[in-house]
């Protein structure tokens, strides 16, 4: 395409735009998102709706129903397996049999080919309706599988889930299933009810910012402390297994935060890592710091996005629960008209099974020559029991009462038949109380479903409890000797000669003064050239550097003028380099840090010069802004200066220099 052809530009811009959005909704849409009515992306649904088709009360292969699955989903079968696994070994609607793996130590699960799966009753009770289930053709066109399950619970809360689209992401963190189900009651109710994250590795959680599941939680792993030389880590975060705790326990060990002799992983079923500290190390001591340096503190930020009729939506957790608390009710009165329907058409039948055999309809086909005949015989046997016919006859009633059995109207039981038309009457009855009071029911079957599960591998696993995070410039030991090597011009804590300026942690900055008049921000370098001849090297720390007027000496070099010049330090860009004096024909003479001092100035004797020597006092001067120019305090040529404390704090002692190296004297 070229540039002259602005047609072709415009058809090509069309369609790099229609296709990207093809692919964007695709990803969001089919891979990444989950629908809000069941909770699932797309690969979970099939497995699912795999495992209701092979359903027959064993267990299956999980290879078996990996390949059973990839009729419906079109992207290999290792995203099946993984997908499988993990839906599994959340424990809510698979049953496992074999190694699925072990969340808390990150270990694998085993082959397909060796563990075996089967759904369990809740997911048939929860999921299971294909009446009210609406299907499409599977990618190939040769299957039928589910748009979404008609779920009556609100599974994104409680199983979690995160997903990364073209553009948006998804993170919504696991909630306990029974408190979940407890406020769909209180919803129900028109009660107020909060909810907030449940870990199936348990840890503490900070659910101070958590904001109905749009902002964040703050996770730290559980800790026995109660052996000063020992920690021992009992539960771990969300989303960290014992390996990645102690990986990031033994990289802080190596880059010297934490001091540790050793550590051990026990965990198997619960998590037990033993930590054993260094000598003249003790527990509560290093605690900080295994938040601060360790991933035994994490904060997880969330965004509830969700598919919803069609279109990527944002919703918070109140929300979600309580439009399923809605939908919960819609689907149970749907269930129970179908039902209801059913139960109207068995009764239907029943009683015309009834009527034809107590009335002896049979009786009348015998004589019958023509099919015609025979149907018209039927219906005009039926016509006087009318009003005892719930809703009209129709051919295909004739035609089942028609294929009866002999040996079936012989054997009639009448008395059985009004047995089962009572039941029959009495469903109805219930069913239609029930839709009378459709939040009373959806209340009982909530139990229903909190009885299906069991309480004790359901009951609430994390610790919620409000706690500051630890800053790890807070906890940073101050270990760090900063060297300066005058010779070479290098400094930093990875310096091996040269005067200490600092005892530093890696976290802090310095402000460092050159020779040539500028002066920077940094961070305490391992090793970073500064130039020969620095002035100045502390802290770049303001509360510090407020009580710091920093007196500059500087000499406009043609006319070999002195200035003197006060200022404080308060503002900077990281690693920025700002003049401290006019830039051009001038430079640095002197600096200090002191108070207040006497500033000797001896002059350089000439014919006529009668005073030799004028004192200066910082004092007399005004503290302005580090870009303002200084005051001229000497117009004569300068032989030396000397410099003595008055009063205030002296940080180097009595300080004397003179003006000029000794050859330039």
């Amino acid at each position: 395409i070229h540039h002259g052809e602005p047609g072709l530009m415009g058809e090509a811009q069309s369609i790099f735009k229609e296709n990207f959005l093809e692919y964007a909704s695709y990803v969001i849409k089919e891979r990444a998102i989950p629908d809000l009515v069941d909770g699932f992306k797309p690969v979970q649904r099939r497995i699912i709706h795999t495992l209701f088709e092979m359903d027959d009360g064993k267990f299956h292969k999980v290879a078996n129903v990996v390949g059973w699955a990839m009729r419906y989903h079109p992207h290999g079968d290792a995203s099946i397996y993984e997908a499988l696994v993990n839906l599994a070994n959340f424990d809510l609607f698979i049953e496992r049999q074999g190694n699925f793996g072990n969340f808390l130590t990150g270990d694998s699960a085993a082959a397909a080919r060796y563990i075996e799966c089967r759904l369990l009753p809740f997911a048939k009770r929860v999921l299971y309706n294909p009446e009210l289930t609406t299907y499409i053709d599977s990618y190939d066109g040769r299957n039928q599988e589910p748009v979404t399950f008609p779920a009556k619970i609100p599974v994104v809360l409680i199983q979690g889930v995160s997903g990364i689209a073209v553009g948006m992401r998804t993170d919504i963190l696991p909630h306990n299933a029974i408190e979940v189900l407890d406020a769909m009651s209180s919803a129900l109710k028109g009660e107020p009810f909060t909810l907030y994250p449940d870990f199936p590795g348990g840890g503490i959680i900070d659910v101070e910012d958590y904001d109905d599941g749009r902002g964040s939680v703050s996770v730290r792993a559980k800790l026995n402390t109660k052996d000063p030389k020992r920690i021992i880590i009992e539960e771990l975060p969300f989303d960290v297994t014992s390996e990645m705790m102690i990986n990031s326990i033994e990289d802080a060990a190596k880059k010297g935060r934490l001091k540790i002799s050793s550590i051990n992983d026990y965990t198997a079923e619960k998590v037990n890592i033993e930590i054993n500290l260094a000598r003249n190390t003790y527990a509560k001591e290093i605690v900080d710091a295994l938040y601060a340096y360790t991933r035994c503190e994490t904060k997880l930020s969330l965004e509830p996005l969700v598919i919803r009729e069609n279109m990527p939506t944002v919703m918070g957790v109140s929300e979600i629960l309580s439009w399923h608390a809605t939908h919960l009710v819609d689907v149970l009165k749907a269930e129970l008209i179908l039902e209801r329907g059913h139960l109207m058409d068995k009764l239907h039948a029943r009683t015309l099974e009834r009527i034809f055999i107590e009335e002896r309809i049979y009786k009348r086909i015998e004589t019958k020559k023509s099919a015609e005949d025979v149907i018209k015989a039927v219906y005009s046997g039926l016509k006087p029991f009318g009003d005892q016919i719930s809703r009209p006859v129709d051919d295909e009633d004739v035609e089942r009462l028609l294929k009866i059995p002999i040996r079936r109207i012989s054997l009639f039981d009448i008395e059985k038949n009004k047995q089962e038309i009572e039941e029959i009457n009495a469903a109805i009855a219930d069913i239609d109380a029930k839709l009378a009071d459709l939040v009373g029911y959806a209340l009982s079957y909530i139990d229903e479903l909190k009885a299906m599960l069991n309480p004790k591998e359901h009951q609430r696993k994390s610790t919620i409890k409000t706690f500051e995070l630890v800053d790890v410039k807070e906890v940073a030991e101050r270990n760090l000797a900063v060297r300066y090597d005058s010779s070479n011009g290098y400094l930093g804590y990875g310096v091996k000669s040269g005067t200490v300026q600092v005892e530093a942690s890696q976290f802090d900055r310095l402000l460092v003064i050159r020779r040539d008049g500028t002066y920077q921000v940094i961070d305490a370098p391992e090793k970073e050239f500064v130039g020969k001849g620095m002035l100045y090297c502390d802290f770049a720390d303001k509360e510090l550097l407020k009580d710091i007027t920093f007196t500059v000496i500087y000499q406009e070099k043609t006319y070999k003028y002195l200035f003197l010049k006060r200022c404080q330090i308060l503002s900077w860009q990281l690693k920025k380099a700002y003049p401290l004096i006019p830039e051009g024909n001038f430079k640095l003479v002197k600096l200090s840090t002191l108070e207040n001092a006497e500033l000797s100035i001896t002059y350089k004797p000439k014919p006529g010069l009668r005073i030799l020597e004028e004192k200066v006092y910082f004092s007399d001067y005004l503290t302005k802004g580090v870009r303002a120019g200084g005051v001229r305090i000497a117009v004569k040529e300068v032989a030396s200066l000397r410099l003595r404390a008055v009063k205030g704090v002296v940080r180097s002692g009595n300080e004397q220099q003179s003006l000029f190296d000794e050859d330039e004297q």
